[in-house]
């Protein structure tokens, strides 16, 4: 967020003030009482305050279908901040929107007026009392924080939403979340104690539980007192008899039966679930449950759906903690780990050590066995027990992708029935489905009746919006036939608001607009939302982008070639706003968010704004914005979304993309011509290397990184005095070529080549020991002699791109990528795979290359033959035994081997090797480019403090410190004091004296 001073950055507030006429001057008059407003903000709180274009565009959208724009974005630092914000705010007529971690899914966490951002300062945990078990937070407290809090008194927050990691206390309380433990420990309404509340005119609320000696509740100012008890007195057979029964899973509308006196005028349960739409919650007082000491998962098998659907509430007499659903569309075809069927519940059993958990769950399985269940899993480790987990929490992502590959979309996303109605439920909604033509992928909280899914609306064309509409009106029908409600878990916002009448009728639904204007009179707190809501179809996020496909470079061919489309994949779910990583995870996104803390660094906070820059009403410049280029500057490109984002948001490739066209036929960044053209620097000073690394020990080393845009911090990493592959040649002149074996290509990368020719030896030796025939590919001609002399230096060497690609210098990097792609088509085939050693350029090679050069064949056929060092020993050399190292292993796998190759055949090489241990995950921050750039070092160190140098510090002293990428190894000794090696390198200096053909390839030694 912008300093509490600034207004508009880059002299543009997204006012788009370009138009003439009428249009321009209320376009101007809008932009002048914004900034007036965030002044007369910026005077009165002590938090920070925006109305610049990219502050508002991040709080354009939440996880829903839907957008509406801010005036001004509000980080209050406390309740009296809030308390000023609400006093301004009325004054001027400017609608409040409190919003916690922007993932709700119903569009209730979107707005117009004032957004108050409650992520930034307002996230502490007040007190927490083990003896009464309770909790007081803060709204901006992130759930995972509170159940770390509790965790050593054997306590938790029972809710918990597939998006622990990130979703807030505030947003739970005001969308009355739940999570898969609700079977178990009830929504947040039945653990929320007391609520601290400002009412959008300034009252003070403490909404608790209980009335006065006159049977008013407690807690209130007397305008309130009086007024609650006159509504609850005057509609006492309405409150009894207007809410259906048996469901567990009520979030729809306001809970005023829990007004009624036999509830225990509970006026803290009757605001929760209430959207933001009554008051603002300050603070909070919440019930912590024991948490079971050891778990035990069950994952049972069923024929299809509808049989786990039938199944699920038979397990609940034996007090599950969970029982999820989800059936094998939205599994996938890679799941492992779960047992044969069409559909699985996922059943949870506590206790109070494993034996007795594991005892439990086995109970459960032999019930399951005996009504229907084809087989089952019992995972008692928690690495498991996480591993499974992850399938079904990334759910709310990976359901936004049906198997196809065509987009699906929330609205529908959470109906609840009693859960015996269940299996007949889904039955009719699938027949609903067909009916209208639609597909989607339930999922969800089976126990509890509750279903998730995410359907295929068209939502970009007036017929599919119009079908979107009928549909909604027809559901909403069925589920009120079977005793449902419309929203089980999210709220209702603007998706079901409109509809709330097929539910309770006419005459409940306008007890809660009177309720709403007694709190609310003024209409001031959310407004469309729940209450005289907007229709379901009106702010859809998708309106205002282009109609058409936006004239790119790469292929993006997972979204048909249109980058609007691949922006839209994200969604707001916001796994990217993890702000730790677990115990045990190998994630990488979001680096820059977890350095920085700020959405704008985060991966949906990018995407938001190239959705806005797409729609042009807020970020008005194009490929041009400012706004767009300062969020993408501390973009790592580590590729780490493109495997950890539920969706497959790709923000190293749009980064790449932006680039190319903000600076097209511009003068770029310094850095961007240094090192984006690093290949071929490094080619034109190999022949001065010894010159070269004295001068960069010399004052001059300081003017040289000035001109070139390069952090002074860094030091400069020497250059080879011999590549490798002039090793490569002198060694084939004088022992001529290399003979018998499997013949794989090796790819001669940048950095291996000009930085780490050690790696290289390495891997020659590495390789031939297992019986392979390593042969580099020609620079040019194709046509060699086995005497073939030294190649002339300047004939252009073969290079995968990568350097112009993460610099968007993407004509360059197209040209490069043909040259080679004409050089190595000859070369490689089946059974003759290209193996690279440094993981960001068999990345580039994998991705890039194919998605920049779509429209040559030959391109899918080379990064079809890119290989792993660890993947090709393990296809071509399956029988040979590496050397036993038997050390702990500590370090990295590189961010986009992680994200693009996977590391199973390194894990598994490194095991057979002795090589015990995991390494961890994350980015090491250097990344390239990226912690050479000036104005990068200070989050390039705090990426590489997340993951990389405690995982190395809290290294035994003989452990083996592995980190395949040069990038990775230059981190960690220029930050870390620790030499970091290729596996190539450790295996190499493990085999006998000797092996293959000596010494030579070996990794010591220049």
């Amino acid at each position: 967020m912008a300093d509490r001073t600034e207004t508009d950055k880059h002299n543009g507030d997204g006012s788009g003030t370009s138009g003439s006429g009428t249009s321009g001057r209320a376009a101007d008059r809008a932009a002048t009482a914004r900034r007036d407003l965030a002044r007369e903000l910026a005077t009165a709180i002590r938090g920070e305050v925006s109305a610049a274009a990219a502050d508002r565009a991040l709080m354009t959208m939440d996880a829903s279908n839907y957008r509406r724009v801010p005036e001004v974005v509000v980080a209050p630092r406390d309740a009296e901040d809030v308390a000023a914000a609400l006093r301004i705010c009325r004054a001027r007529g400017v609608p409040v929107v409190p919003r916690g971690g922007g993932t709700s899914i119903a569009g209730q966490a979107t707005g117009i007026g004032a957004v108050l951002d409650f992520t930034r300062h307002m996230r502490r945990i007040v007190a927490l009392d083990p003896e009464a078990r309770t909790a007081v937070v803060q709204p901006g407290v992130v759930l995972d924080d509170l159940r770390a809090a509790a965790a050593p008194h054997g306590l938790t927050f029972g809710p918990d939403p597939s998006t622990h990691s990130r979703c807030t206390l505030g947003g739970m309380i005001g969308n009355n979340s739940c999570g898969s433990h609700s079977v178990a420990w009830g929504t947040t309404a039945d653990n929320v104690r007391t609520l601290d509340v400002l009412t959008y005119g300034g009252e003070a609320v403490r909404a608790g539980r209980g009335t006065d000696p006159e049977g008013r509740p407690t807690g209130l100012p007397p305008r309130l007192r009086d007024g609650v008890k006159a509504l609850v007195d005057g509609e006492l057979a309405l409150l009894r008899t207007g809410y259906p029964a048996g469901l567990p899973r009520r979030i729809s509308g306001y809970a005023l039966d829990a007004l009624l006196p036999e509830a225990g005028t509970d006026l803290a349960r009757a605001l929760t679930g209430s959207e933001g739409t009554l008051g603002v919650v300050t603070e909070a007082a919440v019930r912590l449950v024991e948490a079971p000491a050891a778990r035990a998962l069950a994952v049972l098998g069923y024929p299809d759906e509808s049989a786990a659907a039938e199944a699920a509430h038979t397990l609940l007499p034996y007090r599950p903690l969970t029982v999820e659903g989800m059936a094998a569309d939205l599994v996938g075809k890679d799941a492992t780990g779960l047992p044969d069927g069409g559909a699985w519940l996922f059943v949870e059993a506590g206790g109070a050590s494993r034996a007795e958990a594991a005892a439990r769950a086995e109970e459960l399985c032999r019930a399951a066995r005996a009504d229907g269940a084809t087989g089952h899993t019992l995972v008692t480790d928690p690495a498991g027990q996480r591993a499974l987990w992850r399938i079904r929490e990334d759910a709310s992502g990976t359901a936004t992708r049906l198997p196809d590959g065509s987009e699906a979309w929330p609205g529908w996303e959470d109906c609840a029935v009693p859960p015996a109605r269940l299996g007949p439920y889904l039955r009719d909604f699938r027949a609903l489905l067909a009916q209208h033509g639609l597909r989607g992928t339930p999922y969800g909280h089976f126990g509890d009746g509750c279903i998730h899914v995410r359907i295929d609306f068209d939502l970009l064309t007036p017929p599919g919006v119009r079908r979107f509409r009928e549909f909604s009106t027809d559901l909403a029908a069925l589920v009120v036939a079977h005793g449902g409600s419309l929203s089980g878990e999210h709220g209702d916002g603007q998706a079901r608001a409109e509809l709330l009448p097929a539910m309770y009728g006419d005459e409940l639904v306008g007890l809660f607009g009177r309720f709403k204007d007694l709190w609310d009179p003024a209409a001031g707190l959310n407004p469309g939302i729940l209450v005289r809501p907007d229709r379901l179809d009106d702010n859809l996020r998708f309106a205002p982008l282009p109609k058409g496909p936006v004239p790119v470079e790469f292929g993006y061919p997972h979204d048909d070639g249109d980058f609007s489309a691949a922006v839209r994949r994200c969604v707001g779910v916001a796994k990217c706003r993890t702000e730790q990583l677990g115990p045990g995870s190998t994630d990488v996104m979001c680096p820059s968010f977890r350095a920085t803390g700020d959405e704008q660094h985060s991966t949906r906070g990018r995407a938001r704004l190239l959705h806005e820059m797409l729609a042009g009403e807020v970020v008005t410049d194009g490929w041009r914005s400012l706004e767009v280029r300062d969020a993408l500057d501390l973009c790592l490109s580590c590729k780490g979304c493109r495997s950890d984002c539920p969706v497959g948001v790709d923000m190293a490739t749009y980064k790449a993309e932006f680039l190319h066209h903000h600076y097209e036929g511009r003068i770029r960044p310094a850095a961007h011509y240094a090192m984006g053209c690093l290949p071929q620097w490094l080619r034109a000073a190999a022949p001065a290397a010894p010159v070269l690394n004295a001068l960069a020990r010399t004052p001059l080393a300081a003017a040289a990184k000035r001109v070139a845009g390069i952090a002074p911090e860094r030091e400069i990493p020497a250059l080879a005095e011999e590549t490798f592959r002039r090793w490569w040649w002198r060694r084939h002149a004088t022992a001529g070529a290399p003979t018998g074996g499997r013949t794989v290509v090796l790819w001669p990368d940048t950095f291996t080549d000009h930085l780490s020719p050690e790696v290289g030896r390495a891997a020659v030796r590495v390789l031939e020991a297992a019986g392979l025939r390593p042969l580099l590919p020609p620079t040019a001609p194709l046509a060699t002699r086995p005497s073939l002399p030294l190649p002339r230096l300047h004939r252009p060497g073969l290079c995968c791109g990568l350097t112009y690609v993460s610099t968007g210098q993407l004509t360059q990097a197209r040209a490069v990528m043909r040259r080679t792609v004409e050089v190595l088509d000859p070369l490689v085939r089946p059974g003759r795979p290209l193996v690279v050693l440094e993981p960001s350029c068999a990345a580039a090679l994998r991705t890039d290359l194919p998605e920049l050069l779509a429209d040559d064949p030959r391109a899918a056929r080379l990064a079809a033959a890119v290989r792993t060092f660890a993947e090709v020993l393990e296809e071509l050399a399956p029988d040979w035994t590496p050397p036993r190292i038997d050390r702990p292993v500590a370090g990295q796998t590189h961010c986009h081997q992680h994200a693009v190759l996977g590391g199973a055949a390194d894990r598994r090489l490194r095991e057979r090797a002795g090589l015990t241990g995991a390494l961890s995950g994350g980015c090491c921050g250097l990344a390239g480019n990226f912690g050479f750039e000036r104005g990068h070092y200070d989050v390039s160190v705090a990426c590489a403090e997340d993951q990389l140098l405690p995982a190395v510090r809290g290294a035994a002293p003989h452990a083996e410190i592995l980190a395949d990428g040069f990038s990775c190894r230059t981190q960690l000794a220029q930050l870390g004091g620790r030499r970091g090696r290729h596996l190539a390198e450790a295996l190499a200096e493990a085999l006998p004296e000797g092996t293959a053909r000596g010494r030579e390839g070996a990794g010591g030694g220049h």
